[in-house]
């Protein structure tokens, strides 16, 4: 189980599959440089970043799904560990970041969409707003992307947004975190802040 979390009572959480972005982001965001790695399941604990003045942490929780050399046993108990920890501090969560490769996400989640199957990152979008967190979609990776809107458009419809995406600018936020092109991403953070009445954190995106 996590138990390195700072004693905060506010949070942003990064969620996500392995090897999506997320520790870069979390860099981008903060400043601060996290190990990151080329290969997937590289973050195995929460990395936490918290600001001395303020009573807020941002934390990069450790990715699922497959990772090369973990056995399927340790990455089922790392996603148990993942939904136990948003659980445990719905409360303060003020929005769920899941991130999401722009180039990939829709083929896996067409991959994994069996009858009886939700998907991980569709799964955890309903998760999130089942605890009455703000979820956001960071869909990263967009600088790789040729037909930008069409794939936007079809990551709102598999999460059950209707398109056009640009009427959830507050829930989609196309960016390139290694790019340092993470705008949106904020611009939407900063919507959630306002909306839990924090406008005293508004200042770190």
């Amino acid at each position: 189980m996590f138990e390195n979390r700072p004693d905060r009572d506010a949070e942003i959480v990064l969620l996500g599959r392995s090897n999506v972005g997320k520790s870069t982001l979390m860099r981008e965001i903060t400043g601060h440089d996290f190990t990151t790695g080329g290969k997937p399941g590289v973050t195995r604990q929460p990395n936490h970043y918290d600001w001395a003045s303020e009573s807020f942490v941002i934390t990069d929780l450790p990715g699922f799904g497959f990772m090369s050399g973990v056995e399927e046993e340790h990455r089922e108990s790392i996603k148990t560990d993942i939904v136990h920890y948003v659980e445990e501090h719905a409360d303060a969560i003020l929005a769920g970041v899941i991130v999401l490769d722009g180039k990939a996400a829709v083929d896996i989640i067409d991959r994994h969409s069996g009858e009886e199957e939700i998907p991980h990152t569709v799964e955890l979008y309903g998760f999130l707003r089942e605890l009455r967190i703000s979820p956001v979609l960071a869909v990263n990776k967009m600088d790789k992307i040729d037909d930008r809107d069409e794939r936007l458009n079809d990551i709102a419809d598999r999460f059950g947004l209707v398109p056009p995406w640009e009427q959830w600018r507050d829930t989609i936020a196309p960016i390139s975190a290694k790019r340092g092109d993470t705008d949106a991403l904020e611009e939407a953070i900063r919507v959630h802040l306002e909306d839990a009445k924090r406008d005293d954190l508004k200042k770190f995106f």
